[in-house]
């Protein structure tokens, strides 16, 4: 499977599953074991796992090898490497702390996404400023 293709079949399984603030970067300039990096939240331990769990039955459907699959256990960073994209399903604040945009981040790859998709997930509460 070309990557193109494959890269919108990663996006549109973790859209299918809500994922927020999802990343795509062009790796292949950096490395030649993979072409893309993708990264995604998702606001619980349950939905990292899901979105893991979306891309690899996506991944299975259309007979494409997962090389590895790892963090299911905990939910808090899934890593799922299909050869030639490595896909990262991370908790707000695990994403924060590993700040991978910024290893990764210098040739981010124009996608087309939905809107929900863009949006960050925020770890921890904030005051929304209402007094109702």
């Amino acid at each position: 499977m070309d990557i193109q293709k494959l890269q919108r079949l990663v996006i549109d399984a973790l859209e299918d599953v809500k994922a927020q603030d999802i990343k795509v970067f062009n790796t292949s300039h950096i490395t030649s074991l993979f072409d893309r990096v993708v990264i995604a939240s998702g606001a619980s331990n349950r939905q990292t796992r899901a979105l893991a769990e979306s891309v690899a039955d996506s991944a299975r459907r259309h007979k494409v090898t997962i090389v590895a699959y790892e963090g299911q256990d905990t939910g808090e960073w899934v890593l799922l490497d299909l050869g030639d994209i490595v896909v990262h399903c991370m908790q707000p604040s695990i994403r924060q702390y590993y700040n991978l945009e910024e290893v990764w981040g210098d040739k981010p790859v124009r996608v087309k996404l939905l809107p929900q998709s863009t949006q960050p997930v925020f770890s921890g509460s904030f005051d929304s400023g209402d007094d109702a």
